[in-house]
């Protein structure tokens, strides 16, 4: 795949950042968005209140009816991370505000599927639940929302996918995503959405002397933050302003000690410092070792290591954790070789005809692990990818992820309008999303996703863009200025983290770890060396005494002792200009 670097176009002018701001840092805010210091300010005084999320008032009364009857609430949660997460800060918010009947339910994968369905419903109703809570889903559970009200039991979803034409028939809605809905911000996740409606729960109880009547400390729900966090990057939301703060929140309470003990004991199990833990050890540590569990077994395992109180028993299953990533690992490893090396024939047969909507399917492949499959498939190819893996019921299930410039959603809407039938549901967002196809509608659907494709995407679209910001000066390549970088705020989608370029020298180069290339570099105007690491890039590496690279600063901590070290995103000849820009 061709990888375009750009750099960032600013006008420092416009910036009111403090004069004395480190001037690396400075562009990079500012090519960001951020041009004042207010911008920056990640106090928890800055969080959008949360009577403005349409429904949070609402659900809050709901919930206290059910808490005051001393009913019983069920959480139906989702088996991702961001389900998980919002599953556990669910459960732990109120039983702290005084609910003495609370439980979770998650589907499981294979057995159940996505969301509130009526089979859930069905399990739901045997535990009795005066109140079903959704979690990260049930904004697209039509029939089974119907199924729960027949019942007698009403629904409050809580949830932040897009929603379709219908919505369900639940008690109260909550959802940023809503039409009528005046959130500023329309980015949060599951998590994030949850821990609103909490907050709005606990100002309603404040309002009726709740706490005191009932003699109940008033909770700090900043101690939930830990979670919030972990879901919102897991989920992989652009980090808007009002994100950015409950994440930085949330790390700071980690950092300090303060986490829940599941989340610690996966740090350790995940060989990370926690006092120095980033937004980014969150979403490639913590994250898929949570996720692990609901693609391979049952995601319950991650949310009792969530909920879980003793230091011990977090650790016990934070060690299942981690053996289940490790067999993910595995399973994904092989699916991706099966899939490159199927992909690798059809390139040499038609050149450049590969599709522009590419469909992968297997029937020995594991649906818990089609959506990394297809992430890294993109990732390669740069173009939008479903892989699928076989259901039950002679149904298959894929997992897709887009490329900028296509909203999935949208596009898969647009061929369940065009070709009625052969998608038996579907749901997402503009970058990921998930169907279920019969088997046998496979070749037609890879055929009708191409062609709609097509009409979205061009060949200026299937270039793989970095950007960048900038060059770093020899002077400027030290600890100082990536301890700064690692700490400036938490970064993730529509934050990107700081990446930078330039021309090199190579001084020494070795293969470790059979993927990862360990370098030794010299910027240009300089005779220093800097060590660099590029992960699973072997295979691209150029024959070359020079090469042009996109990068990240950062430190490598060894034994206690911090020293600079390039993270490699792309490498290319330092004579081929055709891939700058």
């Amino acid at each position: 795949m061709t990888v375009k670097i750009i750099r960032n176009v600013i006008d420092e002018d416009e910036s009111t950042l403090p004069e004395d701001m480190h001037p690396v840092l400075k562009r990079v805010f500012v090519a960001r968005g951020i041009t004042s210091e207010s911008e920056l300010a990640l106090g928890l005084d800055r969080l959008l209140p949360a009577k403005m999320l349409s429904g949070a008032d609402e659900a809050a009364v709901l919930l206290h009816q059910v808490i005051a009857a001393g009913g019983k609430i069920l959480i139906v949660g989702d088996f991702d991370t961001d389900g998980a997460t919002s599953c556990a800060l669910a459960v732990r918010a109120l039983k702290m505000m005084g609910a003495e009947q609370v439980d979770y339910l998650v589907p499981n994968r294979f057995g159940f599927g996505y969301g509130l369905s009526p089979a859930i419903v069905e399990e739901a109703l045997k535990r009795n639940p005066d109140l079903l809570v959704t979690v990260d889903n049930g904004i697209s559970s039509i029939d089974g929302v119907a199924a729960a009200v027949a019942a007698g039991v009403p629904v409050l979803v809580t949830d932040h996918h897009l929603p379709g034409d219908e919505l369900p028939a639940a008690a109260v809605l909550v959802n940023p995503q809503l039409p009528d809905d005046s959130f500023p911000s329309k980015n949060l996740a599951g998590v994030g959405v949850i821990f609103y409606v909490m907050l709005a729960l606990r100002a309603h109880l404040r309002s009726l002397d709740w706490f005191s009547q009932n003699r109940l400390p008033e909770p700090n729900l900043a101690e939930l933050l830990d979670l919030v966090a972990l879901g919102t990057v897991a989920d992989v939301v652009p980090l808007d302003h009002n994100n950015r703060i409950m994440v930085h929140q949330g790390l700071q309470r980690i950092r300090a000690g303060r986490g829940c003990a599941g989340i610690s004991a996966i740090i350790e199990v995940a060989n990370r410092s926690q006092s120095r833990l980033t937004a980014t050890d969150l979403g490639f540590a913590v994250a898929p070792r949570l996720n692990a569990a609901g693609r391979l077994d049952d995601m319950s395992l991650g949310i009792e290591c969530l909920l879980a109180e003793r230091p011990q028993a977090a650790r016990a299953m934070a060690k299942q954790l981690d053996e289940l990533n490790h067999s993910r690992r595995h399973i994904e490893g092989e699916m991706v070789d099966q899939a490159m090396a199927g992909l690798s024939g059809i390139l040499e047969q038609q050149e450049s005809e590969l599709p522009i909507g590419l469909c992968i399917y297997r029937r020995e492949w594991h649906q818990g692990v089609v959506g990394i499959l297809a992430s890294r498939i993109r990732e390669h190819f740069h173009r939008p990818v479903i892989g699928f893996a076989p259901a039950q019921d002679g149904l298959i299930k894929g997992s897709a992820r887009s490329v900028p410039g296509l909203h999935l959603r949208d596009l898969l809407a647009e061929i369940d309008l065009k070709y009625p039938g052969m998608i038996v549901r579907f749901g997402g967002h503009a970058m990921a999303a998930g169907l279920t196809l019969h088997e046998d509608c496979f070749e037609r659907f890879s055929q009708a996703f191409d062609l709609e494709t097509q009409r979205h995407l061009g060949a200026a679209d299937l270039f793989g863009v970095i950007r960048s910001d900038g060059a770093l000066k020899p002077e400027e390549f030290t600890l100082e200025l990536a301890e700064l970088l690692r700490r400036a705020s938490p970064w993730g989608q529509g934050f990107l983290e700081p990446r930078f370029d330039g021309e090199f020298s190579i001084r020494s180069r070795r293969i470790v770890g059979k993927r990862h290339l360990k370098l030794e570099l010299v910027p240009d105007g300089t005779d220093d060396s800097i060590a660099a690491i590029a992960f699973n890039q072997t295979d691209a590496f150029p024959e070359c005494g020079k090469i042009y690279i996109a990068y990240r600063l950062d430190i490598n901590q060894f034994r206690g002792t911090g020293t600079v070290q390039l993270v490699i995103e792309n490498i290319q000849a330092a004579d081929d200009p055709e891939t700058l820009s």
